[in-house]
């Protein structure tokens, strides 16, 4: 009972934040840089070896200057995140525009069922947001349940706020054979690390054996969907553009892996041009091929 008192004042307090503008969210941001970074050095060891495995070719300062760069950009993920509770329609489309915007809208109208895949590469709550902001269709945002519930349903309401429609993991299949006799478009990130029994299947990302979630790929070949890769980039602090790439031609004939394997190989290529904007503080890397029984290795 505490602890949920305590999570219902640490949202109202978001909720008041959320309220200012973006200029003194990032003066806020600038101050909690320098708090994550210098004083605390939250996850530091984290992101210098994901750094060190996945740049090996780069000299140390490299790697230090891309640490440094993501942390700053890391402060001002987490208060536009926030500002995400409180923000307009009309600010989010502000902020973030496709920038092949006759291919989106013609993707937003036809009557076929989309997936659209992107990784944790730069906002992708705001990301989200704008696309459900400026369409009718049935929108699925697939997410990771939280483990304190009240912040799980805190952020449910936030994803849902512009007709989006949040469904937890396990219960995709089950929605989407719900909605099969209609179109929709069904949004995920595809560098989620996969629960151990999950991990059957590793493809080279960023240097190393990665474990990589099926789901998508099982999705779009049981439902015949298009497959596109929402390709993310930061203007500057609070503006981005997005553009909707295809990855495959037929989900349903394509080989098998071939799915996964073109939007991890595209996440990576976008990696490696902008290292600071992806969610390097993550443990990605939990599983090795050695550690799963019968793993399948590409």
């Amino acid at each position: 009972m505490i602890n949920k008192g305590l999570s219902y004042i640490g949202i109202f307090f978001l909720y008041l934040l959320s309220l200012l503008p973006f200029w003194l969210l990032y003066l806020i941001s600038d101050v909690l840089f320098v708090f994550i970074y210098y004083v605390i050095g939250y996850r530091k060891k984290v992101v210098q070896q994901n750094l060190q495995n996945a740049f090996p070719e780069k000299t140390a300062q490299e790697r230090k200057d891309i640490e440094r760069k993501y942390f700053r950009y890391l402060a001002d993920l987490i208060m536009e995140t926030i500002k995400t509770i409180s923000i307009s329609s009309e600010e989010v489309t502000k902020r973030v525009k496709a920038t092949n915007p006759e291919l989106v809208h013609k993707l937003l109208n036809i009557d076929k069922k989309i997936v659209a895949v992107a990784g944790h590469y730069g906002n992708w709550e705001l990301l989200a947001l704008s696309i459900t902001s400026i369409t009718d269709k049935k929108f699925m945002i697939i997410y990771k349940p939280l483990t304190n519930k009240t912040f799980d349903h805190f952020f449910i309401k936030i994803r849902s706020r512009f007709r989006g429609i949040p469904v937890a993991m396990k219960m995709v299949l089950r929605k989407m054979v719900e909605l099969k006799n209609e179109p929709f478009i069904t949004v995920l990130l595809g560098d989620q690390t996969p629960v151990r029994h999950e991990s059957t299947y590793f493809t080279t990302f960023l240097n190393q054996p990665t474990a990589v979630f099926l789901g998508l790929e099982k999705m779009a070949k049981s439902f015949d969907c298009l497959v596109y890769f929402c390709d993310v980039r930061r203007v500057k602090r609070g503006y981005y553009t997005y553009t909707a790439v295809p990855l495959v031609d037929d989900a349903k004939d394509s080989a098998p892996y071939e799915i996964t394997k073109a939007h991890v190989h595209y996440l990576e290529k976008m990696i490696r041009e902008e290292p600071q904007y992806w969610l390097w503080s993550h443990r990605r890397w939990k599983f090795k091929p050695e550690d799963i029984e019968n793993a399948i290795v590409d």
